[in-house]
């Protein structure tokens, strides 16, 4: 390694661990911090148009789908998303290339002495969360992006990536249990959380919800002038599923085709198609040819994502009950009657005893590892837990060990690895895939 190229790498390393070190602040929400500190680095997100996706379950894929219409389109689109699966890059991307390592290190050194003023002066200190998504905007800002598909990180209204104007559209994707120590313990405070990205003027595509969850949404809309679009399951036709795709009708569409499973990802993709209309309404240039194409060319790891074909080995980041559920019905339909060993971890804060339940009848056997999380429930805690349904559970101590029980043991059966984003970053990298 050169001299330049050492000394970036060492930048870089800096870079990381200001940011991993200002996790000690943990998640606070609210907005005064990142607004004090986007301030300060000019307001690059008044310089930037934005799709803004919040929800419980599905985000993730909204923002994926919607992101890859727009690039098919032939608009530079700026990503963010979170957590990551493998690389902190990852989280910020424009079109499908991430962030460079000399970006993330040039643009945290001009953040880090900013948050050193604020402090100093006795301000309250910007989160680690504010940091990364002000230095999002910032790479996004000196893109010359043309538009930002912004995922929320948490809840929405005091969330900070809501530093943002109004966006083209606010995107609510499927609204569950999660989070409820911060967010509230009923849909509808929860659904209140997540309505605050909803901003004067904006249009807002809304996945179908349970009837007080609509009218949350639907109020919130009402007051702040914004338009509100609704998906609607019965509008919704699958035609073919395969772990090759699927293929869908929608309204008026026909033949619309997606390579992500599960049938819960054909309502996320329903949403982007909704999205697509509304951002071509406002003047976007998106044709047919590029909704179909992007649809068909989306990318998002990670999510029923399987990852070799004997045995099947797939992962999910399923890591709450509803996401289980969706998992679990997934399983069933592209496996019918085939035994699951599932290798799993989780954080002590999730519902994963009733994660547990959801995939227990499918189970032939658990392998058990802890994720790498100061939030983690130790694998052996798991193991106990796993032990009433009389099933084999065997305790791992690394991801790869973790892998090889589960195929040597797998049969003629199914490998699923699920429970923690924490963790099916780490069997991605066993696999050698990027």
């Amino acid at each position: 390694m050169g001299t330049t190229q050492g000394a970036q790498a060492a930048d870089y390393a800096a870079a990381m661990r200001y940011i991993n070190d200002m996790g000690r602040l943990g998640s606070r929400p609210g907005l005064e911090s990142i607004r004090e500190l986007t301030r300060r680095l000019g307001d690059p997100q008044e310089k930037l148009r934005f799709v803004h996706v919040a929800g419980t379950n599905g985000k993730g894929s909204a923002v994926a789908f919607v992101s890859s219409v727009l690039t098919a389109a032939g608009y530079r689109t700026g990503v963010y998303i979170s957590p990551y699966i493998q690389r902190f890059s990852e989280r910020i991307r424009v079109n499908e290339a991430e962030i460079g390592e000399a970006d993330i290190a040039r643009i945290t050194n001009r953040i880090r002495p900013l948050v050193e003023a604020i402090t100093a002066e006795g301000l309250q200190s910007p989160t680690q969360f504010d940091i990364v998504t002000a230095l999002a905007l910032v790479y996004y800002a000196e893109q010359k992006c043309d538009v930002v598909v912004l995922e929320v990180g948490l809840g929405g209204r005091l969330d900070s990536t809501n530093v943002i104007p109004a966006p083209a559209a606010a995107v609510i994707t499927n609204i569950g249990y999660d989070h409820m120590e911060i967010l509230g313990d009923t849909l509808e405070k929860i659904a209140f959380e997540k309505a605050g990205i909803i901003k004067r003027g904006c249009d807002v595509v809304l996945y179908p919800q349970q009837p007080g969850v609509d009218e949350v949404f639907a109020s919130a809309a009402k007051e702040r002038g914004a338009r509100l679009f609704r998906v609607r399951r019965e509008d919704i036709r699958p035609v073919s599923d395969g772990l090759a795709g699927q293929e869908f009708d929608f309204e008026e569409r026909r033949g619309l085709k997606v390579p992500l499973l599960g049938q819960h990802q054909l309502l996320n993709a329903a949403v982007a198609v909704k999205t697509t209309d509304v951002l071509r309404a406002k003047g976007y240039a998106i044709s047919e040819d590029a909704l179909r194409k992007g649809l068909a060319g989306t990318k998002w790891p990670g999510r029923m994502e399987l990852l070799q074909k004997q045995p099947p080995f797939l992962i999910d980041g399923a890591h709450n009950v509803q996401g289980v559920t969706s998992l679990a019905l997934g399983l069933k339909r592209y496996f019918p009657g085939r035994p699951v060993t599932f290798l799993t971890g989780v954080l002590a804060d999730k519902e994963y005893k009733e994660m547990m339940a959801l995939v227990s009848p499918l189970a032939a056997r658990f392998v058990v590892i802890t994720p790498e999380s100061p939030r983690a429930l130790p694998a052996e805690e798991l193991a106990a837990h796993l032990a009433r349904y009389g099933k084999p559970v065997a305790v791992c101590g690394s991801v790869p060990e973790a892998v090889e029980e589960s195929r040597a043991q797998a049969g003629d059966g199914v490998v699923c690895a699920f429970g923690s984003l924490y963790f099916i970053g780490l069997v991605r990298d066993y696999f050698g895939l990027e």
